[in-house]
């Protein structure tokens, strides 16, 4: 058993954090979210009033965050992690940001007697709750070794993608194509059913061809192809990681014209206000200018 700490409890984070609590492990939590932190407790955490007393408490400190300035002022700021880690702990971030700012952040982790690594996850909500997300860490092998016990109790799929940042690194470019499925299938199946071809038939087809993809198979028919846009996953957050993606390649010197299309399409649907839905909702975007509905049929 680990003193973890865990800080971030939306809605990947609670259900994280609840699975760390629940095989054994004593658990220290902050949120800016009252309500959420109170669920913890309920479940057997402690509160901590900020980062700095979670990192004191704790030999291990998870971060769930939505963006890297998040993740910055949580692990640098003046009541931030930093300022509490005792020396020989591990800081994980397993929110999705760029590998960059893992690295820097990790680099002051280092020069204070601690380790860091980074594990970002894949999935969904439910996964969360079930503690079968996949998880993309990037970090030493020792460390990670440290600390894989805590992280068993959230993902079943483990890969270490290499060194601190890899996990991120893994993330973008996860989250970038299958954002772009999402678009290019809504796109492909509104032109389908605009031309007369039926949702049925697109599939069938689609199956015996390079065209079938994971989304197709998997994302569609629980949510859009039902007409249900709640997430799931959320634009706002698909738009999010896209445009890390987009970053980070630039920095490499990459063109990417189709990744530069998709976050066009994301922003397209924020401006319309779906950001807080779904990101199958891409196919509703695509729609209703062309005044169809792409449903599967009812079972008889």
């Amino acid at each position: 058993m680990s003193n973890v700490g865990f800080i971030g409890l939306g809605v990947m984070g609670a259900p994280m954090a609840r699975n760390i609590v629940r095989k054994g492990h004593a658990l220290t939590v902050f949120d800016v979210n009252a309500k959420a932190v109170a669920g913890l407790v309920a479940d057997g955490a402690r509160a901590a009033a900020t980062p700095k007393a979670v990192a004191e408490a704790s030999e291990v400190v998870v971060t769930m965050l939505p963006d890297a300035p998040d993740v910055d002022r949580v692990a640098l700021g003046a009541d931030g992690i930093l300022a509490g880690l005792k020396p020989g702990s591990v800081y994980i971030d397993m929110s999705t940001i760029d590998p960059e700012t893992s690295r820097r952040i990790g680099a002051a982790v280092r020069r204070q007697g601690s380790d860091m690594i980074d594990s970002p996850v894949g999935k969904t909500a439910e996964h969360a709750v079930s503690g079968t997300l996949t998880l993309m860490v990037g970090g030493e092998t020792a460390t990670i070794a440290r600390v894989r016990p805590v992280l068993d109790c959230m993902g079943t799929d483990f890969f270490h993608c290499g060194g601190l940042g890899a996990g991120h690194a893994m993330k973008c470019v996860n989250n970038l194509l299958a954002t772009t499925l999402v678009a290019a299938n809504a796109e492909a199946l509104v032109a389908g059913l605009k031309a007369g071809l039926t949702l049925d038939v697109m599939t069938s087809v689609m199956q015996k061809t390079m065209a079938w993809n994971s989304q197709l198979a998997v994302a569609f028919p629980a949510r859009p192809l039902k007409g249900d846009f709640e997430p799931g996953f959320m634009l706002r957050l698909a738009h999010k990681d896209c445009r890390l993606a987009l970053a980070m390649n630039a920095a490499m010197g990459l063109k990417t014209p189709v990744g530069a299309a998709t976050l066009a399409a994301c922003q397209e649907g924020l401006d319309q206000g779906y950001g807080g839905k779904d990101v199958g909702v891409l196919l509703k975007l695509r729609e209703d200018p062309a005044g169809v509905r792409v449903r599967l049929s009812p079972k008889p």
